[in-house]
């Protein structure tokens, strides 16, 4: 099999750390090669705290997928996420030298740089710059501006920023885990281009996905992203309370959280008794699952209600703002009882759980179809669509590079030569960031 046909996703979770390998197939659907897990050790609330663990971590999840596909790993899209990453709307113009010459790409390009040159806190950097519409001459909601003419380019942009150290010891653990940082992606946009349909995009949708550290926010509208948010708190926690409100280790409050846990405590009858082995010799210990659920119905009430602030943050109680396509849920988190009920109930918006099935092949693994897995399909296809660009990129060149060869033999005017110029690379700047994450790493050996 090409290498070139095959992406690998890593999923550098706080529980979890996952390696998926991906390829299209003839129908253009994901078709899943192989996937590796490990525990995940030296991560916390989605920030690498221990890079040596970290590593093993990786190591191992990448040893078990390239088992499991008969593949050998190189090169690697990853996901960042962490309570660093916040995200912020700014709007910012350019006034064009010639309005006698068309918006180009260059023109875009240069208005992004401007967004880039932005200052950020301390420590900051600026990982995703979107943007939403532009203006051209003050005539509004233009989506796609190139082409047409006129003197001044406004925009709207949707800019996520985050630490720059963190970042950067998530490509330290790459490197040294012997891997190529091929490419960087935010994980709720992973996340969301795995399990959301095009018609929820254009009307209106929340994703939530709600991890072992983290929950991650992706609120779009009108095909296009218009919030995102990380809350530092996902799973963990509510496994943190069990363990404290029953006397319990982490490892029991784990196990009941997923095989009798419930976020809707009335669903519980109060006879409803599991019994516990008690620690070397001690007594087992009797919990009632009506207590263990409103343990769990407290936290997630908390978990939830700060995503509604972030979505109503966003403007969704306006009429133009409205997302019609409801809250959709995915991550590991999505998998507990009564969980959509519950989240219905406290935002009252339409829910469904989100499951990374929209863009894989018919006959995948049901297991990769979780949940759970919604950020390293969304990862793998990240990466195809990377590799899909490089090669229409190298294919242009390509093709003006034979054109320009064929005009020189034709003595023509230098008007049809501009024309067969090689289409610029237009880079997006998360391909740039990541240039930058690995020159860092080389400079830093």
């Amino acid at each position: 099999m090409e290498k070139s046909n095959i992406s690998v996703g890593l999923d550098i979770g706080t529980t979890k750390i996952v390696a998926m390998i991906g390829r299209k197939n003839e129908y253009g659907k994901v078709e899943i090669l192989g996937i590796g897990r490990a525990k995940s050790l030296g991560v916390h609330r989605g920030v690498v705290n221990n890079i040596t663990q970290t590593i093993q971590s990786i190591q191992q999840a990448v040893q078990e997928a390239e088992a499991a596909a008969s593949e050998k790993i190189e090169d690697v899209t990853v996901g960042i996420a962490g309570q660093h990453i916040r995200s912020l709307q700014h709007s910012d113009y350019i006034t064009r030298p010639n309005s006698e010459l068309v918006i180009d790409e260059d023109d875009l390009d240069r208005l992004i740089n401007q967004v880039h040159k932005l200052v950020m806190l301390p420590g900051e950097e600026i990982i995703h710059v979107l943007p939403q519409e532009f203006k051209v001459d003050g005539q509004g909601e233009i989506t796609e501006p190139i082409g047409m003419y006129g003197g001044r380019l406004e925009a709207n942009f949707h800019v996520v920023v985050g630490q720059v150290s963190s970042i950067r010891n998530v490509g330290r653990c790459i490197k040294s885990a012997d891997l190529n940082l091929e490419g960087i992606t935010l994980e709720p946009l992973a996340s969301a281009n795995a399990v959301l349909s095009r018609e929820e995009k254009e009307a209106g949708v929340a994703l939530i996905d709600i991890g072992g550290g983290t929950t991650d926010l992706a609120v779009f509208k009108d095909g296009i992203i218009r919030h995102t948010a990380v809350i530092p708190f996902g799973g963990n926690v509510i496994t943190e309370d069990i363990k404290e409100g029953c006397s319990i280790i982490e490892k029991q409050a784990e196990l009941l959280k997923i095989r009798f846990g419930s976020a809707w405590p009335g669903e519980n009858k109060d006879n409803e008794i599991v019994s516990i082995p008690g620690l070397r010799g001690r007594e087992p210990k009797e919990i009632t699952l009506k207590n263990l659920s409103k343990i769990i119905h407290a936290r997630v009430v908390e978990i939830v209600e700060q995503v509604y602030v972030e979505i109503k943050n966003y403007g969704h109680e306006e009429q133009k703002k409205k997302l019609i396509g409801g809250i959709v849920l995915t991550g590991g988190g999505a998998q507990l009882k009564h969980l959509k009920q519950l989240v219905e109930y406290i935002t009252g918006m339409d829910t469904r759980i989100g499951y990374p099935n929209e863009h894989l092949a018919g006959d995948s693994d049901g297991e990769i179809a979780s949940p759970l897995y919604a950020t390293a399909v969304g990862l793998v296809m990240d990466g195809l669509k990377r590799q899909e660009r490089k090669k229409a990129e190298a294919i242009e060149v390509e093709e003006a590079v034979l054109a320009e060869e064929e005009q020189v033999l034709d003595q023509t005017s230098e008007d049809d030569v501009v024309v067969e110029e090689p289409k610029k690379e237009r880079r997006t700047f998360l391909d740039k960031l990541t240039e930058r994450v690995k020159e860092f790493l080389d400079n830093a050996e």
